[in-house]
């Protein structure tokens, strides 16, 4: 299938770049994303069953957050997308040719501007994972205690997307030589860290 480079990203198209195991271009950080908006569905549906009455957290609550679990969701599907497209540019970078000085030099730059685009897509979904997961363990013993296993499932998805999302980060660092985004890099690593 390659990668999906439109504006407009739906389940499908989702679905199939995940499993295809044809396709190259995705991998750990694109399904990484995909669990994290798998959790925002289970823990928007656990949301969405708990506002007959007050579990803990008051029904208008629980309704608002399922309406930032869609919001998330959305983002998240997105970064299935931008995982993907952010190895294509590491794998283009590696293509460059390498024959003069000067095409060595190119290469060498190119490869380390694609190491901060190969580990910016998954920070960003590592930042939407761990929001979902803290929504998850926010409702913990204050939703609807029918829908409890969804709600661990849900959260443990997100957990698993957001470490998925932090290795993800870490592989792509020995490219990264800013400095800077290193320190960046490894600052949201430890920040974003589920304990």
């Amino acid at each position: 299938m390659g990668l999906i480079m439109e504006n407009t990203i739906d389940y499908k198209d989702v679905m199939d770049l995940i499993l295809d195991t044809d396709d190259v271009t995705v991998g750990g950080g694109s399904a990484s994303a995909l669990s994290g908006a798998l959790a925002c569905g289970l823990i928007g549906m656990v949301c969405k069953l708990s506002t007959k009455k007050d579990y803990g957290i008051a029904p208008d609550m629980q309704l608002e957050y399922a309406r930032e679990l869609e919001e998330l969701r959305e983002k998240l599907f997105k970064g299935v997308v931008d995982d993907a497209n952010a190895y294509g540019v590491i794998r283009d970078a590696y293509k460059l040719p390498k024959e003069t000085e000067e095409e060595i030099v190119i290469r060498k730059q190119a490869i380390a501007d694609a190491g901060v685009v190969g580990a910016s897509a998954p920070l960003e979904n590592a930042k939407l994972c761990r929001r979902v997961y803290d929504i998850g363990i926010e409702l913990d013993g204050k939703s609807n205690p029918n829908c409890y296993s969804d709600l661990v499932i849900g959260y443990e998805l997100a957990k698993i997307g957001t470490y998925g999302c932090l290795m993800n980060i870490d592989v792509n660092l020995p490219l990264v030589k800013d400095e800077a985004k290193l320190q960046e890099f490894n600052d949201a690593i430890k920040e974003l860290r589920i304990d």
